[in-house]
């Protein structure tokens, strides 16, 4: 597989490894210059942050993560860890992930949970147990002046996406979910497109039209992208021949296959600044969840080194603005029940035999307890100013009151 990422020298090296024992994860580009910053150390706490980005990786727990970094371990012939962009953040914990009504979350409650700092029950969107309307920290920030993105190699009308502009209480609505986007005012989207434009019969007026009415672009090529002005509000989907439901996921790409969540992530962080307001950027990584449930190791390991280049895009940003930058990398709950390691090979484990995307799991070493979520805790890491604020152990409702108060912006809470 290729990997589609821009990355530091050593993760370059990596994935170019990588690259020749899986088959499909997308082209290289050119690597990202090494600047005299170091990510693992801590910024000064005194500091406010002005530019935020918030990624996460749907289904992303710590097994999913040692997974890809024992892989580009193996990659190049050794043993170890080799670290992600993300992993070698000055600032790290763990967050639980349980909903108002489950101690195993969907991604619904679990995003309402970063997006609001509330609980709720599975499958709501921002809609308390009690019947609640919740607003999301992209709401406050956006009153306080900040420009807001938001991007998925999913649908945008997926559960996580939507708890950053929706308010509904089945998330399985998606066209009263996507009806709630182009209203919300916020000045970028990005993913693969909508899957009920209009609505479940098919007759509802189209929310391509509503989107015209509220003064968006639709963008869905790079030679698109280019002829909208950066004060446009602006929406970046796949070309209409495309799957709606799901860039290409990672393990599967030829080179030629459209957008990218690293493309999204580069388009949406320069449209984000382009006037000095600052500004808040939710970044997902839907796709490692969905190799989770279909207990693929390879498929994961693409998804996790995909998001993993994404952030490095993010990183990037950070060298240049350092005192005024704030990174958060985490999971809404993990999928699948992921162990490095079985019984059928106790004491190894061979990522390598993942090579061209045919090897099996348990030949491998891998095994899988469920084609679920689970309940564990979940990693974050955190690079820039405030991120001090998401060392030790947490709840899923802590993470938006950290970052409006890494932000110096009073919340609801």
């Amino acid at each position: 597989m290729r990997v589609s990422v821009s990355t530091t020298p050593l993760l370059s090296a990596l994935l170019c490894a990588a690259a020749l024992m899986l088959s499909g994860c997308a082209r290289q580009q050119e690597p990202v210059r090494q600047a005299d910053i170091d990510l693992t150390v801590a910024a000064d706490s005194s500091l406010t942050a002005k530019y935020v980005f918030l990624f996460i990786g749907d289904g992303m727990g710590l097994s999913h993560v040692a997974a890809a970094e024992a892989f580009l371990s193996a990659a190049s012939d050794r043993v170890g860890n080799a670290e992600l962009s993300f992993t070698r953040f000055a600032a790290g914990g763990l967050v639980s992930t349980f909903s108002a009504d489950s101690y195993i979350t969907c991604s619904a409650a679990s995003g309402t949970a970063f997006a609001t700092g509330y609980k709720t029950n599975n499958g709501m969107v921002c809609v308390g147990p009690q019947g609640q309307k919740y607003k999301s920290i992209a709401y406050i920030l956006k009153d306080a002046g900040y420009r807001i993105g938001i991007a998925t190699n999913v649908s945008i009308d997926h559960a996580t996406p939507a708890v950053f502009y929706a308010v509904e209480e089945n998330r399985d609505n998606f066209y009263a979910i996507a009806r709630q986007l182009a209203p919300s005012g916020f000045d970028f989207f990005a993913g693969s497109g909508f899957l009920r434009p209009r609505g479940e019969d098919g007759k509802g007026e189209s929310v391509f039209a509503q989107l015209e009415k509220e003064g968006y672009a639709v963008a869905r090529t790079p030679a698109e992208l280019k002829k909208i002005p950066a004060s446009k509000k602006l929406i970046l989907l796949q070309e209409e021949s495309r799957n709606c439901s799901a860039l290409v996921p990672a393990a599967n790409r030829t080179g030629k296959d459209g957008w990218t969540l690293a493309d999204f992530t580069r388009a949406g962080t320069v449209r984000l600044d382009v006037d000095n307001k600052g500004f808040f950027f939710m970044v997902e990584g839907g796709q490692i969840d969905w190799a989770g449930h279909a207990n693929d190791a390879a498929g994961v390991i693409c998804e996790v080194i995909d998001l993993a280049g994404s952030v490095e895009i993010a990183v990037e940003f950070y060298r240049k603005h350092p005192d005024e930058t704030l990174l958060v990398v985490t999971a809404d709950h993990a999928t699948g029940g992921l162990s490095l390691g079985n019984a059928g090979i106790p004491y190894e484990l061979k990522p390598e035999l993942l090579k061209n995307g045919r090897g099996k799991d348990a030949e491998a070493g891998f095994g899988w307890t469920t084609g679920a979520h689970t309940g564990e805790p979940v990693p974050v890491y955190a690079l820039g100013v405030g991120s001090e604020r998401f060392m030790g152990r947490m709840d899923n409702t802590d993470i938006p009151k950290r970052i409006l108060g890494a932000m110096g912006v009073r919340g609801q809470f």
